[in-house]
């Protein structure tokens, strides 16, 4: 697996286009609300932005997009917009894998899996194998995942590999490969829509230095346009990573000469 650079350790390479996006989906049920439908309409219509957003964050040349789809804390809805959910997952996995494999798209699945209907779970196992092999962009989809969860279950399996590890000895280069999305370079950029400006227990750890962006846009309108406004604000951001802005000036000339 590559090891890739801790923000908090070291200062990683970034460019106007983000490597990695994080989307926590908002909306949905707000956007059915609005037309008289029931909320499970919205998550319908959310799938459709799903797709745009994918084939543009692949068109742009972000190498990695990763979805907030079911948190941890999603199970507390309505079961019956919950059972709709289980349903939607099991048939967009079906529906979505020739899709994957043409498009060169690989897709990964994080979060405690253990509580979902074994069809969905064995689904999720044969998706990521078939598009393993892909390489133009990788997908992955966060679902009944919460950043705690993360971050407690990177720790058992430190201490599982690591049983004589005594507590001065823990760092976070031994954590970290164990986190659900240690396969990935911290995000560069997270977007919310849906008018709220909180992260909602979605990757705690990897968001440490993550440009912030949230739109009043619901998930079903957030479409290509939407996505290349969070990009541009994205490259108008200075990423300083603990440093000063005169040190970033002074870094640039240096480059410049």
């Amino acid at each position: 697996m590559t090891q890739h650079l801790s923000s908090t350790q070291d200062i990683p390479e970034f460019s106007t286009i983000p490597r990695h996006v994080t989307i926590i989906m908002d909306g949905n049920g707000r956007w059915a609300g609005k037309r008289m439908m029931p909320r499970v309409a919205g998550h319908s219509e959310g799938l459709s932005a799903v797709r745009k957003i994918v084939q543009e964050c692949h068109r742009s040349g972000v190498q990695y997009l990763t979805i907030f789809a079911f948190s941890s804390e999603n199970w507390r809805r309505p079961p019956e917009e919950v059972g709709f959910l289980m349903k939607l997952f099991l048939k967009s996995l079906k529906g979505e894998i020739a899709r994957l494999v043409e498009n060169d798209i690989c897709l990964r699945v994080i979060g405690d899996l253990s509580r979902f209907d074994p069809a969905i779970q064995e689904m999720v196992r044969f998706s990521e194998e078939k598009t393993a092999g892909c390489k133009a962009i990788t997908l992955t989809v966060a679902a009944n995942y919460g950043g705690r969860w993360d971050i407690l279950q990177a720790m058992r399996r430190c201490l599982e590999v690591n049983p004589n590890l005594k507590p001065e000895q823990v760092t976070e280069e031994l954590l970290a490969p164990h986190l659900s999305m240690a396969y990935a370079p911290e995000p560069d950029l997270f977007i919310r829509t849906g008018g709220e400006q909180r992260v909602s227990n979605f990757l705690l750890w990897q968001l440490a230095y993550t440009e912030l962006y949230f739109t009043d846009v619901l998930w079903p309108e957030f479409d290509e346009l939407e996505l290349r406004k969070a990009f541009h604000w994205f490259s108008q951001r200075e990423r300083r990573f603990g440093r000063t802005s005169a040190q970033l000036a002074s870094q640039a000339l240096s480059d410049a000469v």
